[in-house]
């Protein structure tokens, strides 16, 4: 009798918060030095799209408490303002992987090299929603936050040997590329799931370069 093992595929499952990106190619030598003031726009109106994140998390909150389920307007919303955020920083000094200036909409836009989604829960659980997001989320916020400024500072620090890279070679090495997007994809899976947007535990795990792993443990 031959006992089958389940494929691979079978004994995995994708997370639900995806992050891809693609690095333009061309990316000019000297523009990642003006963007802070070329994105102010949105810097502006997302100080107003966070404090609305902000409501709707608390409203969200209730909405799962009682009902097991976070609505799915508001849900669309959460994820939307963190897109938005996403597409500024890839622009900006999280990633400079693109010098396409950044659309101002909540929803994504195909044929921007970046993208960013996470699947809508049917069912969340209600217990979880009162703990989640400060208890069980410590592990990777002290993990993020290590040396002080932590995983933002690292990406910026890492984004500005790329910038002085463009600026003298014209060339965006691709190892600081890969890491950038793999720092950025943990810190966006933990803001998933202190949003309240998914019950699925974050990995702890670096996962580098612009592609989504297609599944995790």
């Amino acid at each position: 009798m031959t006992t089958q093992t389940p494929s691979t595929e079978a004994q995995f499952t994708p997370y639900p918060a995806r992050l891809t990106a693609q690095l333009d190619p061309g990316l000019s030598r000297w523009l990642w030095l003006v963007k802070w003031l070329l994105a102010l726009p949105h810097f502006v109106v997302l100080v107003l799209l966070w404090v609305g994140v902000l409501v709707v998390s608390v409203v969200a909150f209730f909405a799962i408490l009682f009902t097991g389920r976070y609505p799915r307007p508001l849900f669309d919303f959460t994820v939307g303002v963190l897109r938005w955020s996403w597409r500024v920083d890839y622009y900006t000094y999280a990633a400079l992987g693109t010098d396409r200036y950044p659309p101002f909409t909540l929803a994504d836009v195909p044929d921007y090299p970046t993208h960013w989604d996470v699947s809508y829960p049917e069912q969340l659980s209600r217990g979880l929603v009162l703990v989640k997001w400060w208890l069980l989320a410590i592990p990777h916020y002290l993990i993020l936050n290590l040396a002080g400024g932590g995983i933002r500072a690292l990406t910026g620090l890492l984004a500005l040997f790329a910038g002085v890279s463009l600026l003298f070679t014209g060339q965006y090495p691709r190892g600081i590329f890969d890491l950038v997007i793999g720092l950025n994809r943990w810190t966006l899976r933990v803001a998933a799931y202190a949003a309240l947007l998914t019950d699925e535990y974050p990995p702890f795990r670096l996962d580098q370069g612009g592609e989504e792993p297609l599944a995790h443990p």
